[in-house]
C-alpha cells in the first residue's frame, strides 16, 4: 500500500472517518481532476456515525443504521482502509496502520488530512472500567437501549425489593450534551414503557444526573442551562451539580456529597480528549493534545499536513486572542469544507484560505416534544426548539439518503406507538445454539 512521494498521481491520507474525514473526503472527490491525486481514508470503522442522533437512536425514535452512513458507499473514488493508525513520521510522510486483519501497513502519502478526532476522556475512578458505559457511537446506544430495557424486565420478575430498586436506578455521569440528551431520551423510553408492565410505575423509575460543575448544557447559555434543570427536576430526574463520582464498584455509587446508591446502569459522557495516538507522532500538540493548527487549518511546522475537528487546536477568528474553535459538530462540519480546498490550493499552489466561522448556538432536544435552543441570541424552549433541533440536524446528517430516511422513522411514529422491545440477547448471539448443542445432563 506503500507509495513514492513523487509518484503520481499523489495520495492524499486522510486519518479518521469521522464529520472531517468524510466531509473532507466527499468534497475532494468532487473537486480532484481526474488523475491528479488518489484519496486513502483510514478508519477502524467502515462508517461514519452522526452523533446528535443517538439519543434518538437510544429512544428508538430512529432506526440506528439510519444515524450511520457508508464510507465506502459515498466515498466511491476513495480506497477506505479499516485499521487503526499506531504510528505517524511525517517528516517521512508514512503512516503506519493495524489493519482489521491483524496485519501492519505503511501507508505512504504526499498531503496528509489528521481527522482522529476524540476518545472518551476518563477518570482512574474505581469500578468505572467495570460497570461504565459510553455513550459515543452507535453500538454503545444500541447496547445502551438494549441493557434499559432489560432492566425493567428484571425488575418485573423479580420479588427482591434490594435488586428491583438497584435495577430501576439508572445514573448518567456529565452534563453536556450526550449526558443531557441520553438521559432525557431514555427517561422518556422508560416512562413509556412502563406502561406495559403491570407492577411498575413511572414513579419507580430513577434516573440521576451527576454534573461536576455548577451547570449543565453551557453551550445554549445559563439561562437555558437553568430552565433545563428545572424542567429535569419536575420529571423526578435527581439532578445533582457541583457533585463528583468517588466510586461505582460492583455498580454501588458513592458521590462526593456522601450519597450512596446502588444502580445497574452507569452512564460516563463526562468530556471527551483528543485522541491519545496523536502522541505517537512527529507533529506539534498544545497542552491538550490537540495538533497546533493555522487559521487556514494547515499544521504549524508540518508543510502539506492539514486537520481539523475535535482533534485540532484551530484559532477561533472570532473569538478573542489566543481562542480556539470549540469540539462541535458545527465547527467540524464547516472546517472540513475549508480544509479540502485549501488542500486542492496546496497542491495547485494557490493561496489558502482562512477558516472563520461565528458560533451561532446550540439546540438540545429534552426528549419527544421537548427542548432547549439558543440560536443568535434567541432563546427558545420546549417544542418550537425540539422542532429546531429535529430540523437542523436533518439538514447536517450527510447524504440524500439518510435525510429521507431519518425523515421516514419520524413520519412513521406520528402514527404509530413507540417501539419499546429489548434486544439485549444480540449482545450473545450463539447462547442459544450453545445450549441446543450441549451434551444433556447425567440422570
Amino acid at each position: 500500500m506503500s507509495q513514492s512521494t513523487s509518484a503520481l498521481p499523489r495520495r492524499i491520507l486522510v486519518l479518521g472517518g469521522g464529520y472531517v474525514g468524510l466531509y473532507a473526503a466527499l468534497r475532494l472527490q468532487r473537486k480532484l481532476r481526474t488523475g491528479e491525486a488518489m484519496i486513502t481514508v483510514v478508519d477502524p470503522r467502515s462508517y461514519m456515525t452522526y452523533q446528535p442522533f443517538l439519543p434518538e437512536a437510544a429512544a428508538g425514535s430512529l432506526e440506528p443504521r439510519h444515524v450511520v452512513v457508508s464510507l465506502r458507499r459515498v466515498l466511491r473514488s476513495v480506497d477506505v482502509v479499516n485499521g487503526r493508525v499506531s504510528s505517524l513520521d511525517h517528516a517521512g510522510r508514512s503512516a503506519t496502520v493495524m489493519t482489521q486483519a491483524g496485519t501492519t501497513v505503511d501507508i505512504g502519502y504526499d498531503v496528509l488530512v489528521v481527522a482522529l478526532g476524540s476518545v472518551v476522556r476518563t477518570l482512574p475512578i474505581p469500578g468505572l472500567a467495570e460497570v461504565g458505559m459510553g455513550f459515543k457511537q452507535v453500538e454503545e446506544a444500541i447496547s445502551l437501549r438494549n441493557h434499559v430495557l432489560d432492566q425493567l424486565d428484571f425488575a418485573h420478575s423479580t420479588h427482591d425489593p434490594v435488586l428491583r430498586r438497584r435495577a430501576l436506578t439508572f445514573v448518567v455521569v456529565g452534563g453536556g450534551y450526550a449526558g443531557v440528551e441520553a438521559l432525557a431520551e431514555l427517561e422518556d423510553l422508560t416512562r413509556y414503557a412502563t406502561r406495559y408492565y403491570a407492577d411498575l410505575e413511572p414513579s419507580d423509575l430513577r434516573w440521576v444526573l451527576v454534573e461536576a460543575t455548577g451547570r449543565i448544557l453551557p453551550e445554549v447559555g445559563e439561562d437555558m442551562g437553568r430552565y433545563t434543570v428545572e424542567q429535569l427536576r419536575r420529571r423526578t430526574i435527581d439532578v445533582r451539580l457541583e457533585t463528583r463520582l468517588e466510586s461505582c464498584v460492583g455498580g454501588h455509587v458513592v458521590l462526593d456529597d456522601g450519597t450512596e446508591l446502588d444502580s445497574a446502569t452507569l452512564v460516563w459522557t463526562a468530556g471527551v480528549k483528543a485522541h491519545p495516538v496523536l502522541a505517537l507522532t512527529d507533529l506539534p500538540l498544545d497542552e491538550r493534545g490537540r495538533v497546533r493548527c493555522r487559521a487556514d487549518l494547515s499544521i504549524e511546522g508540518a508543510p502539506g499536513a492539514f486537520a481539523a475537528g475535535d482533534c485540532a487546536a484551530v484559532p477561533d477568528l472570532t473569538g478573542g486572542p489566543g481562542a480556539t474553535c470549540a469540539p462541535n459538530a458545527q465547527h467540524a462540519v464547516r472546517q472540513a469544507k475549508v480544509l479540502a480546498d485549501n488542500v486542492l490550493a496546496t497542491m495547485r499552489g494557490e493561496p489558502l484560505e482562512d477558516y472563520e466561522h461565528k458560533y451561532v448556538g446550540s439546540v438540545a432536544s429534552l426528549g419527544l416534544h421537548k427542548g432547549v435552543a439558543q440560536v443568535y441570541g434567541i432563546k427558545l424552549k420546549g417544542w418550537l426548539a425540539w422542532f429546531m433541533h429535529r430540523t437542523y440536524h436533518v439538514s447536517r446528517v450527510p447524504t440524500l439518503n439518510r435525510k429521507i430516511r431519518v425523515i421516514a422513522d419520524w413520519t412513521l411514529a406520528l402514527f404509530f406507538r413507540r417501539d419499546v422491545v429489548s434486544l439485549g440477547r444480540l449482545a450473545d448471539p450463539r447462547g442459544e445454539f450453545r445450549r441446543a448443542t450441549a451434551p444433556p445432563p447425567e440422570r
